[in-house]
């Protein structure tokens, strides 16, 4: 019981020391320009994603055409007239 009530003072010991030491120092959150940093970046690579797979076109005409796979399946496309 000894061993423990001493070990049990030393720990409160140390963390009241650490909670004194510690009051000193100022908190300010310091995360603002990281974060405006790591939001740009993602708006850079998601634009250089999305715009990197299809190309975007405007058609002003457009009709429905029956397709086939090749197991017989019928699928319709969306086609552009022109």
């Amino acid at each position: 019981m000894t061993k423990t009530k001493t070990i049990t003072a030393a720990l409160a010991a140390i963390t009241l020391a650490t909670a004194l030491t510690a009051s000193t120092a100022e908190a300010r959150p310091r995360f603002g320009v990281g974060l405006g940093i790591g939001l740009a970046a993602g708006a850079v690579v998601g634009a250089a994603a999305a715009s990197a797979y299809q190309p975007v076109y405007v058609c002003q005409s457009w009709h429905y055409q029956r397709s086939y796979d090749r197991w017989g399946n019928v699928y319709v496309t969306k086609v552009c007239d022109y």
